[in-house]
């Protein structure tokens, strides 16, 4: 019960970050923003998120697992609620930095806490983990769309209650989980990241990290449609990116090695960005759920990398990792406007693209310092199955 707690909260959570896309026309008209204000909502989000990480870590070693749950939880029910009264964009833009804060103590320390409660080892728990934030994903439009369509104040009061509900139940079914025997360093993130396929897989995951936010954050003003058709379209989005992470992925990883699924995979996002670009109307829908794939693949082989590549402790790897790549997160909900403003529609995915290229180029030319993740290791040399993972980085 504390396992299907935690991933049910992990749920909520994930839904929080696509929750706002069905309702980016209907927030930006109900306070009388543009879309380069109303897509801040992303940008202070994973700002806050970014630097986060490098305090996620240091927090939770020496409060323990489930105060840390604890904690991220509250912070998301109190700013979530609060972005629900909002009476301006920059106050709603304040309290989504509130609600990302809360949001990145949580899922950085989920899964760690899910892989300790549960009773069927690590590989089991990585695959509940992956299905939350695939869930997550495909469900936070959903709900965004069907209450935003009442009124888009209606979703941010919806994932407050709903996080209330974990956080009751978190408290009650999760016992607090061991400490780890060494406290981490504020430093030692950033200290991991000096090791090449690490920083290679940052940098990598920093330019993929661009393309994947410029369909989340501005496709929505592309499509332009309602509240209920803009929801349809991200969850089966969100849907086609939870199978290709869950199942499709591992599966081409056996068969093909991480590297050759995720340079294959980014290129093929770069042409499907550009569909969605350039295409006709329905092109672009067709575009936008098709990405959900590429989106899937890459999150799960990056998540990987991340953890495998190098010796680094998992949890500091992944904290090094996620604090790189998500300041792209940030970046492109704020550049994708400026550029359409500035230059013609189709130009901020162009860039996105471009970024997607630009990532595949950083595997292709460190990909000798890329050779150590595990799924390469079990092709080459070890038993099936024999991959274990003790923490994930949040999603990617």
């Amino acid at each position: 019960m504390a396992v299907w707690a935690t991933a049910g909260a992990a749920v909520v959570a994930f839904m929080g970050i696509g929750l706002v896309d069905p309702i980016l026309p209907s927030i930006a008209k109900g306070l009388n923003a543009d879309a380069g204000q109303v897509s801040l909502l992303f940008t202070s989000y994973f700002l806050v998120t970014a630097v986060a990480m490098l305090i996620t870590g240091w927090v939770s070693s020496r409060i323990g697992g489930k105060k840390t749950l604890l904690i991220g939880l509250a912070l998301v029910v109190v700013f979530a609620a609060l972005a629900g009264t909002s009476g301006s964009v920059g106050e709603l833009v304040g309290f989504r930095a509130g609600w990302g804060l809360g949001n990145a103590l949580f899922v950085s320390t989920s899964l760690a806490v899910i892989v300790g409660a549960a009773a069927g080892g690590s590989e089991s728990a990585i695959l509940l983990y992956e299905s939350a934030l695939g869930l997550g994903m495909a469900c936070g439009p959903l709900l965004g769309a069907v209450l935003g369509n009442m009124k888009w104040r209606y979703p941010f009061f919806g994932t407050a209650t709903l996080m209330a509900v974990g956080f009751v139940a978190i408290s009650f079914l999760l016992k607090e989980q061991p400490k780890p025997a060494r406290r981490t360093r504020l430093s030692e993130p950033l200290r991991a990241l000096g090791h090449k396929g690490l920083a290679s897989t940052a940098a990598s995951a920093f330019f993929y990290n661009y393309a994947f936010f410029t369909v989340l954050a501005f496709s929505p003003f592309v499509l332009d449609m309602s509240p209920y058709r803009s929801g349809g379209v991200f969850f089966a989005w969100g849907v086609l990116l939870a199978l290709c992470s869950v199942f499709a992925a591992p599966r081409l990883q056996d068969r093909f090695g991480s590297l050759k699924v995720l340079g294959t995979s980014l290129v093929l996002l770069a042409a499907d960005l550009l569909l969605l670009g350039y295409g006709s109307h329905t092109a672009a829908i067709v575009a936008t759920v098709l990405s959900g794939a590429f989106i899937g693949m890459n999150n799960t082989v990056y998540t990987e990398l991340a953890l495998e590549v190098s010796d680094a402790p998992r949890p500091v790897a992944s904290a090094g990792y996620n604090f790189v790549r998500w300041f792209a997160a940030a970046a492109a909900p704020f550049i994708a406007p400026k550029l359409a403003d500035h230059v013609n529609i189709h130009m901020p995915f162009v860039v996105a693209a471009a970024a997607a290229v630009l990532a595949m180029a950083v595997v292709a030319v460190q990909r000798r310092h890329l050779r150590h993740d595990a799924r390469e290791l079990v092709a080459a040399s070890a038993p099936a199955g024999a991959l274990t993972d003790e923490l994930a980085a949040q999603p990617s």
